[in-house]
């Protein structure tokens, strides 16, 4: 990682201690990671506690696509560490009024729920399988039922009302740990960039959209690598969620870059200078132009039009990835562009990426598929498409 010092005469001038970023990319992947995992589990939710009927060909399959990517949330914190061993110090010795120190219990905590919920999901399903193999995944699956072979009628009423109780449980735990990230970067006064009372909320709202389109883009290429239909109405509903939020997040972030400018306060002149500038692409092209509004517009028309057909699927899916890739490109921007504006407010730094390392760009890219590789492993144990398993409403 190298940071670059710009002298030109209208960035003035930094102090010695500001010219290296700290934070690299790894920590703009942690949150995208989060709001992956925050974003799932509300289709999720959608479906388990709301009914959302036509979700519930991707219910399942949310499920396991948040506790995939929840296990390798800690991974970039952990690369990035001089130390990673030392990370467990939090959890041994808590400092109660530090954010980073609690949110291993969080995590944990959410760890365990997701669990849970998905042992109740997939209970009749492992219950099969452990009678029916005799092989070595048939003790697996034997271990896994914990004992309980019961899969009668009052069983599954109660196994039913377990996963109502713990996706109700979820939803605060799952929106509480994006926006706990959201929190801390918006309680950083020292920086001009990030100290805003909604970092919060807008972390959290681009995180379902995130999430939602995650789980289009894994729908459909499940279905045609399975050469399944796609369910119309299920992707349609999940077009519609992702268009919804769409919009709420970027009346939210206009409304928090109108506040910072309305506001005037010291730095704003540096800012303006480094969002029309070095972030003028980043941010206003990448972004918000090709991400955000391009996806939104092309969501809208087909709402408008009734689209259906393969038309409706290429159109969501395509809007989806678009979305994927703005949402990395807010969390870039939070991360990398918050450091590039000096503390003093009167200089300006540069991050350059590199490719190799474990903070290089290869290693973002290795943590960001490494959940899709697990998820993989995870539905040919638990396959989220079949009526394997406990529907809350089923």
């Amino acid at each position: 990682m190298e940071t670059v010092l710009h002298f030109a005469p209208y960035t003035g001038w930094v102090y010695p201690n500001e010219t290296i970023i700290e934070w690299s990319v790894l920590i703009a992947v942690y949150p995208y990671l989060t709001g992956l995992v925050a974003g799932a589990f509300t289709v999720s939710s959608l479906y388990q506690v709301f009914g959302f009927e036509r979700l519930r060909p991707v219910a399942h399959l949310a499920l396991l696509t948040s506790l995939s990517f929840m296990i390798f949330v800690p991974t970039p914190l952990l690369l990035h560490l001089g130390h990673p061993e030392r990370a467990f110090n939090s959890t041994i010795t808590p400092h109660l009024t530090s954010a980073m120190a609690m949110f291993g219990f969080f995590a944990s905590f959410y760890v365990a729920l997701l669990i849970l919920e998905g042992w109740f999901a997939y209970r009749p399903y492992i219950v099969e399988q452990a009678q029916k193999r005799s092989d070595l995944l048939g003790r697996v699956y034997r271990v896994m039922t914990l004992g309980s072979y019961d899969v009668s009628e009052h069983a599954m009423r109660i196994d039913r009302k377990w996963i109502f109780a713990l996706a109700v449980i979820g939803i605060p735990a799952a929106h509480g740990l994006h926006g706990y990230v959201g929190f801390m970067y918006g309680s950083l006064k020292s920086r001009e960039w990030w100290s805003s009372d909604l970092m919060p909320v807008i972390f959290l709202f681009s995180a379902i959209i995130s999430g939602v389109s995650l789980l289009a883009v894994l729908y459909v290429a499940s279905c045609k690598l399975r050469k399944l239909a796609v369910d119309l109405a299920c992707l349609k509903g999940l077009a519609y969620t992702i268009w919804a939020f769409i919009m709420v997040a970027l009346v939210l972030e206009g409304l928090e870059f109108a506040n910072m400018v309305y506001k005037g306060r010291e730095g704003i002149d540096m800012i303006m200078q480094y969002v029309t500038g070095p972030l003028l692409v980043p941010y206003f092209i990448l972004q918000f132009a090709i991400g955000a509004i391009t996806p939104f517009l092309w969501l809208s028309y087909m709402i408008w039009r009734g689209t259906t057909g393969k038309a409706l699927v290429v159109g969501v899916t395509v809007c989806a990835c678009l979305v994927l890739f703005s949402v990395f490109m807010m969390r870039w921007n939070v991360v990398i562009g918050g450091q590039e504006i000096s503390k003093t407010g009167k200089g300006l730094l540069s991050y350059h990426l590199p490719f190799w390392g474990k903070e290089g760009a290869l290693m973002a890219i290795v943590l960001t598929l490494a959940p899709l590789a697990l998820l993989f492993g995870l539905t040919r144990l638990f396959p989220p498409w079949a009526e394997h398993a406990t529907h809350a409403h089923g």
